[in-house]
């Protein structure tokens, strides 16, 4: 049985990652880039929840916090599907006969 969730539990990595791993570090956006050795603007924008989460930004995480780079991909995922959801009557195809 498939369990539907709905939209507002699918959160952006990037705001779980501030508040769940960056700030209880005492860390700040220009003091995590510097950790993870990427641009304090990739960070920013991954951290305000401008930009998605990519394997390679997971797996810095997954390095530097021990946070499994799996789980903030499907944490990505579902809140990629839950924007998509929300405007799905927007979509138009047609369907394919079997």
């Amino acid at each position: 049985m498939a369990i539907n969730l709905h939209a507002g539990f699918a959160v952006h990595p990037g705001a779980w990652l501030r508040a769940e791993l960056v700030e209880p570090h005492g860390l700040t956006v220009t003091g995590a880039a510097a950790k993870l050795h990427v641009t304090r603007q990739a960070m920013s924008n991954l951290l305000g929840g401008r930009a998605g989460l990519s394997a390679e930004m997971a797996i810095r995480f997954e390095k530097a916090f021990g946070v499994r780079a799996d789980t903030l991909m499907r944490m990505q995922g579902a809140h990629d599907l839950a924007q998509v959801r929300a405007r799905e009557g927007e979509i138009e195809v047609e369907r394919v006969a079997a």
